[in-house]
Formats: structure tokens, sequence, C-alpha cells
């Protein structure tokens, strides 16, 4: 087993958005991404991709799924395998089977999740030993079971948080460091589902910074959150910060762009 299995990445997946990105879905009335600025910013964290070490597979857009360029959504990674994931959007269902043969060039073992429970990928947070899986309005008790029964297999004990109602996705309000340390936001710090775990918390008022993703050596932080990127380097971490305002206005983040292994 790697030491540090949660954040050591050779290899991505990522998929263009494509111009129906703009009907995407949003918990809110905000305004629709402009699909050309969200080109622009897709490229340019698929460049900070590569820069941190990471050999990508770049799948082309597909309009039928607004959503599929937050491709972390429908599958999980591991070191020895992958699972295809239920979404739980309606808008996307059908989209972790249109993966799925792209998951079978890469592994040798694609596991289906069993029963018809549902399962985004954004409640999902590994760590070395520990899978943290959100219940949400996406997540369910049925995808809990399903997948905790596969995480099993794995050495992941699998954590089930009680994600705070107006909270979207578990990892919209955390993510990884280190392989000892999460970055939350007070509110879901205060779940006490990182009990086992540093945590550092988000500074107040930028609590749409908490989904940073830890990939080798680097850190990717969202743009515009100036305390958070002080706070962080005072903390020792090396970060890149890139600018998803576009996605962030169909609920994106750092994390769910990418399928990392």
């Amino acid at each position: 087993m790697s030491k540090n299995r949660c954040f050591q990445f050779s290899r991505a997946i990522t998929r263009s958005p494509a111009p129906t990105v703009v009907d995407g879905l949003r918990d809110g009335d905000g305004s629709d991404p402009d699909f050309t600025t969200f080109q622009t910013q897709h490229k340019a964290y698929i460049a900070a991709l590569e820069k941190a070490g990471v050999k990508l597979t770049r799948l082309p857009q597909t309009a039928k799924f607004p959503d599929s360029v937050f491709i972390e959504d429908a599958a999980i990674c591991l070191q020895d395998a992958a699972i295809v994931l239920r979404p739980g959007a309606p808008s996307r269902f059908g989209e972790a089977e249109f993966l799925r043969p792209v998951l079978e060039q890469h592994f040798s073992k694609v596991i289906d999740l069993p029963g018809d429970g549902t399962l985004d990928g954004g409640d999902v947070l590994l760590t070395n030993h520990h899978a943290f899986i959100g219940l949400s309005e996406r997540t369910n008790q049925a995808g809990f079971d399903a997948l905790a029964s596969i995480l099993l297999q794995f050495d992941y004990q699998s954590i089930k948080v009680e994600t705070p109602s107006d909270i979207l996705h578990f990892k919209t309000d955390c993510g990884l460091l280190d392989e000892g340390t999460i970055f939350a936001t007070k509110k879901l710090a205060a779940t006490g589902c990182f009990s086992d775990y540093r945590v550092i918390e988000v500074p107040e008022g930028e609590e749409a910074a908490a989904n940073i993703v830890r990939i080798n050596d680097v850190v990717f932080l969202s743009s515009n959150y100036p305390n958070s990127k002080k706070l962080l380097q005072k903390s020792g971490y090396n970060l890149v910060t890139l600018d998803i305002s576009e996605p962030a206005k169909i609920d994106g983040g750092l994390s769910c762009m990418s399928l990392r292994f």
C-alpha cells in the first residue's frame, strides 16, 4: 500500500466542457456561466494538473450531459480498481455508464455500484485508511451501504457523515491537505466527523475555498480567497491558485473536474 495513496497521483481523466454546460445544475438562481471563459479556466486547470506531474486522458465534450465536465461525480478511482457510481440528479442518469468504457481502458477491475442507491463522487473524501461519505441531496443511505461494502475490499473504513442540509456535496466544504490534515469549514468541522484528524478551519467568509485538492506536492486552491491562501502558506503548503469562477456558477469545484489515480 502506498504511504500516501490519498494524494499521490500519476494519471487523471478529464472531460472538456460542452456548450450545454451553461444549462448545468445549480443550487439557486445565479447567472449562467460564460462558455468561452469556462473553456479557458478548464484549460488552465488541465495545465496545472500536468505541471503537478499527472499524465492526462482528455475526453471530448458531450452535449447530452451538461454536467459531465464534473467527471468525479461519476466514478471513484483507486490504485487497483475503479468504481462506477450512480449520480443522484436525474439529468445525470446514464453519465456513469457513458464513462465506463474509458475506465476499462485504465483498470483491470471496474466495479459497478450494486443496488439502486445513489451516490455522487463529490460526497466521498478518501484518506489513506478512511472513506468519508456524506449523505446529501445526491447521496443516500443505500448508496453509502453499497460503496462501503466495496471499499472494505481495498482496506478503507467508511465513515458516514450527515452533511448539513445547506451543503450540496460533502467535499464542497472540505478537502484533504495531507494524510492527517483536513481543510474544512467551521460548519462541517462542527459535526465532529474529523475527530481523528487535524483540522485547519477555512477563514470566516471564505467558505467556498474549502474545496481544495492535493495533487502530489501541491494543493490546488480557488483564487480570490486571500485569507485562505495566507493561512495555508503559513501552514507550509505549496499552493497553486486557479480561477474557477465559471464552474462555481453551476456548483463546480477543483476536485470534481478530474478523476485522479
